[in-house]
């Protein structure tokens, strides 16, 4: 099953019927879809605080990159990064990396020993979600997390073992819109990372959060940076040994619990929403069922 994109004309529209039930049920769906609204407006309310205190403990709140119109690179600076392309040498992203290794315990990625970068699969083999497991892509990721509104679905026989992902790796978009991240949460574990993403897998949570490694890799300061280390003219692209050339501060664990908190809550009150949003969708239904069945 393939998934596809369909349309529906305004002239459409005009004759899907709209049963009118009493005043009273409607009260209910309404009271219903605005505490859904409620709670989405706390959890981005949550999630902006939790990047706030990031940005604040970073000494970066209001940093606003200064893109330099003209600057100069020595040739053995390119050499010594294999990288002949300007952006790279952006002295708006140079002086981030700099900030973060001058004042905290900063290491790129690459020389983190408790974490393992790879990239996802591929496949257009598409399932139900009845006979299949989450297929995690780019598309999916929003505040931080997995929105699963709009998954698809593989079949557990194709997957690929080392792709699957597990409550707590934190992916990236490597193409198109560079850097968004999430924290893959438990209802995605055993789904399949796509060929879009880069998975980072944290094995001691103790010296790093995930998620605060998914708020800070998704804040300006590293998309900047995870922009800065990728590659190509026409498309730009990250792949699993350019992100780990990006570097990340390693905050006390106390502070990265602070942040992680606000994150959790945003995520809890999305969820909270959903649930919201579902139970008012479920008694329409159900009410439609009743009608014809009266």
């Amino acid at each position: 099953m393939h998934s596809n994109q369909f349309n529906v004309s305004a002239e459409q529209l005009k004759k899907i019927p709209i049963p009118l039930f009493d005043l009273d049920f409607q009260h209910q769906i309404k009271t219903l879809v605005n505490k859904a609204a409620l709670y989405r407006n706390h959890s981005d309310i949550f999630y902006s605080k939790a990047e706030n205190l990031l940005l604040e403990e970073l000494g970066l709140k209001d940093f606003k990159p200064k893109y330099e119109l003209s600057y100069t690179a020595n040739l053995s600076q390119a050499f010594g990064v294999h990288r002949v392309d300007a952006e790279y040498f952006q002295p708006a992203y140079d002086k981030i990396e700099k900030h973060l290794i001058k004042n905290f315990d900063t290491f790129s990625i690459k020389k983190i020993r408790f974490v393992e970068v790879t990239t996802g699969q591929y496949t257009e083999n598409y399932v139900s979600k009845e006979e299949g497991r989450p297929y995690i892509r780019g598309a999916d990721i929003s505040n931080g997390t997995i929105n699963t509104d709009n998954l698809v679905y593989i079949a557990p026989e194709d997957q690929i073992e080392s792709k699957k992902a597990k409550e707590g790796d934190v992916v990236v978009t490597r193409v198109g819109t560079i850097g968004l991240s999430a924290r893959i949460p438990k209802e995605c574990e055993r789904g399949t990372i796509s060929d879009n993403l880069i998975r980072i897998r944290i094995f001691d949570e103790g010296k790093i959060n995930s998620y605060y490694l998914a708020l800070y890799l998704g804040s300006p300061i590293g998309v900047s940076l995870m922009i800065r280390n990728s590659r190509g003219s026409v498309q730009q692209r990250l792949n699993q040994e350019t992100l780990k050339e990006v570097v990340v501060p390693l905050l006390p664990p106390e502070t990265q619990q602070k942040i992680a908190s606000l994150v959790q809550q945003s995520h809890e009150t999305r969820k909270k929403a959903k649930e919201l949003l579902e139970e008012a969708k479920r008694k329409v239904e159900e009410a439609i069922e009743n009608e014809i069945n009266k």
